[in-house]
């Protein structure tokens, strides 16, 4: 039957049982849950079994979790409720699995925990009673599994000793005492089921060795539908820390579980951890694993070499954060960071002869060992980024990502080299005890030894230097590629903050870059101003006594505009430019009589035409600023000028994020973004009306649904430069605007916008 129902169990204490249905019934709704609570702490292993042919009537549930229970619950059409809790003492149990017992409707559950020891539950009398201990792992056992085969019934254990058992459980016939025999058998534990009054002896099938590490989870492949019966393979997917994901299968000759018969898949380098689960797909003819760094990792079989597995393309994405979003200057890709500590580049990718266009992450340039914060695009193929260090880093992209960029994205090379290409590093990796990513040029590469070479086993061919091997490609990578192939080089570290980076912004002719930390002083909270050609800092501006929480220089480079947390914003105009480079002063400023907003401003943004600038507070306030009666204006009086020149927005929740974009509605109008806390998004449009604000100016066009938006609290939005789509060649180009965002809930989000239906 197709398979309906899902049950998880989460770290908010409780399950939850999902039921999918083709038509919409529930209250228009496609998936109905139901909450199954009792558990006192996380639930980390949950498992099922129908208990009739009749699906939808009877469900058996067990569920384990870290207040040392397994519980056991019954579903009975629509009502779910808990019959049997089971006490393991101090004890944690890691894994559940429920199966029947050869020939017999009687569930048989399976318990792996912290004791080294399966413990088999027999359900009697409608209870579950505990019928055997089966030793022999000599740690945590990690994962059980049940699969039906025939007559018998196999279970599969995996443990932190890095081993894999396999046991196997059969009916015991009624037969005479066995006359002793000086035969070496394999020790049988036997276990009577009082109702049916029938024994079954459990033996030691196998013990597959070939891991090197904690083995995590070990699954069965599924099972299939062969001439009206239901067949099982006896294949098993097993998932280590040692970065491997091993499939096992029996030698077809002896029958014995052989590694050798079996197809070992995984990552080679790379300063990363190994695999947490694995499964198999319902046809078997691909394999998914996840590992600790958040990312799934997809293979699939080659259909003449079946032995043979292809890493495939597949989703990723942050798994913390994502703390700051930039599109590049071109529109043709984004860039963010978060505090999963990487930066990850996404772009559009575009199939050859196909008019369908998928965002994919494509690069990877920083993989840090702090949470990263803030980022700025410095030109095309160059940013800096700052992290939970007192250190900026400039990173500028290789040679082998330009090309590979130009593949994927269907971008001629020409239009991506401008200047001299030849120089560039290929590549870049991190040193083993390092953090920063140094140069890969064409000679440093390792020269892979020929397969027939004997090469000696040391511990230096065990860990090279470097792990970057440059690779032409023509769709996005996979996992293993992005953590170790597409690092870019670091070419500059900037010193001069006292405390964590916490903003950046660079200008809009990529010469100067503006940076603040986080500061509860004034001496810290300074901007420091830095060169882009010298890397030598300019200028440091005192102004704030706490975080500057974001900056922002106007489109035309006249200003420079902060915002903190002590509530109040400051603007500061280029002067004449010295040798060195141009020198900003204060020009404007709210204080303690003049501040509109009460509470932290956490964002801002200029208008296209350099006139107007917004800021968005925790007060829930949104308020455009800007010298708006210009026709009293001179050169000195900017302080006085600077006014509301909107009404004080209400946007409902704390503004964490604010964004104009760059093209105006085709009525002139400004485009607003405003990002909340709760994670919505909505696009207002402004135009000033008379000489005083008006509530009037502001319409709210759109409030993204919260389908489409963000879970938790919206980080930073930043609108495309220009109108049109990045990878698509549209006709009506001037129709659409791109919207990027990034939120708390770990999601980069980009939106279409029609700029005409607004």
């Amino acid at each position: 039957a197709s398979e309906t129902e899902l049950i998880s169990g989460g770290s908010d204490k409780q399950l939850i049982l999902w039921e999918w249905k083709d038509t919409v019934t529930w209250n228009n709704q496609l998936v109905k849950s139901i909450p199954l609570q009792g558990h006192s702490e996380a639930v980390f292993a949950v498992d099922a079994v129908y208990q009739s042919d009749e699906p939808y009537l009877n469900l058996l549930i067990a569920s384990a979790a870290s207040d040392s229970t397994v519980r056991i619950w019954s579903r009975h059409g629509s009502e779910a409720k808990c019959i049997e809790i089971l006490q393991f003492g101090n004890g944690f149990v890691m894994d559940v699995c429920l199966s029947f017992l050869p020939g017999s409707d009687v569930p048989v559950l399976a318990c792996g925990g912290d004791d080294c020891k399966i413990s088999l539950f027999i359900q009697q009398n409608g209870q579950f009673q505990k019928a055997l201990m089966l030793p022999g792992h000599e740690d945590w056992i990690r994962g059980v599994e049940w699969a039906v085969c025939g007559e018998d019934l196999f279970l599969a254990s995996c443990a932190q000793d890095c081993l894999i058992r396999i046991w196997k459980v059969c009916a015991k016939s009624k037969q005479l005492p066995e006359t002793e025999d000086d035969s070496i058998k394999l020790k049988e534990n036997i276990f009577t089921v009082k109702d049916a009054d029938t024994s079954y002896a459990v033996s030691l099938e196998s013990v597959l060795a070939g891991h090197e590490n904690w083995v995590y989870a070990v699954h069965w492949q599924p099972s299939f539908s062969k001439d009206g019966s239901m067949q099982q393979p006896m294949r098993i997917l097993s998932a280590s820390m040692d970065k491997t994901v091993i499939i096992w299968e029996p030698d077809k000759e002896s029958g014995v579980w052989l590694e050798q018969a079996s197809v070992r898949v995984g990552e080679v380098g790379g300063n990363t951890l190994g695999f947490f689960d694995c499964q198999f797909s319902p046809d078997s003819s691909m394999i998914i694993a996840h590992a600790f760094h958040g990312a799934l990792h997809l293979w699939k079989q080659a259909t003449v070499n079946k032995n043979e597995w292809t890493p495939e393309v597949v989703i990723s994405g942050h798994f913390n954060s994502v703390e700051d979003v930039k599109w590049d200057p071109e529109g043709e890709f984004v860039i963010s960071v978060g505090s999963d500590q990487t930066t990850r580049l996404f772009a559009p990718w575009k199939r050859k002869e196909e008019t369908e266009v998928t965002w994919h992450e494509i690069a990877r340039p920083q993989v840090h060992g702090y949470d990263l914060r803030c980022l700025a695009m410095i030109g095309r193929f160059e940013f800096v980024s700052g992290a939970d260090e007192k250190v900026l880093r400039v990173f500028r992209a290789p040679k082998n990502f330009i090309e590979n960029f130009s593949n994927i994205t269907g971008i001629p090379m020409e239009k991506l080299c401008s200047h001299q290409s030849s120089d560039l590093p290929e590549g870049a990796t991190v040193p083993a005890l390092g953090l920063s990513n140094k140069a890969v040029f064409e000679g440093d590469m390792a020269v892979q030894p020929d397969e027939d070479e004997e090469s000696f086993n040391t511990i230096s061919n065990q860990y090279p230097e470097i792990y970057f091997q440059p690779l032409i490609l023509t769709e996005p990578p996979p996992e293993d590629h992005l953590l170790q192939n597409t690092l870019w080089p670091e070419i500059q570290k900037l010193y001069g903050h006292g405390y964590e980076i916490f903003c950046v912004a660079c200008n809009s002719s990529n010469t100067v870059i503006a940076s603040a930390c986080k500061a509860s002083k004034k001496e810290h909270a300074a901007i420091i101003l830095w060169s882009t050609t010298s890397w030598k800092k300019l200028q440091s501006l005192s102004f704030h006594n706490l975080t500057v929480t974001q900056l922002a220089f106007s489109p035309d480079d006249s200003f420079l505009l902060a915002v903190s947390r002590d509530r109040n914003w400051s603007l500061w105009r280029r002067q004449d430019s010295s040798e060195s480079g141009p020198v900003f002063s204060c020009c404007a400023y709210t204080d303690k009589n003049t501040a509109v907003h009460s509470r932290i401003i956490w964002s801002c943004d200029w208008t296209p035409d350099s006139k107007y600038f917004i800021t968005g507070s925790r007060d829930k306030k949104v308020i455009i600023w800007g010298q708006c009666d210009s026709s009293v204006i001179t050169e000195g009086n900017e302080l006085d000028s600077i006014k509301p020149c909107s009404t004080v927005l209400d946007a409902g929740d704390s503004v964490t994020a604010v964004g104009v974009s760059r093209v105006l509605t085709p009525d002139g109008r400004y485009i607003v973004a405003i990002g909340l806390e709760n994670g919505k998004i909505i696009l207002y449009t402004w135009k000033q009306g008379g000489k005083e604000p008006a509530l009037a100016d502001w319409t709210t066009s759109v409030e993204i649904g919260s389908s489409q938006s963000h879970a938790l609290a919206v980080k930073r939005l930043c609108w495309r430069h220009h109108a049109g789509r990045a990878g698509h060649n549209d006709e009506n180009s001037s129709k659409w605007l791109q919207l990027a965002s990034c939120g708390a809930d770990h999601c980069v989000k980009i939106f279409n916008v029609n700029r005409f239906a607004l």
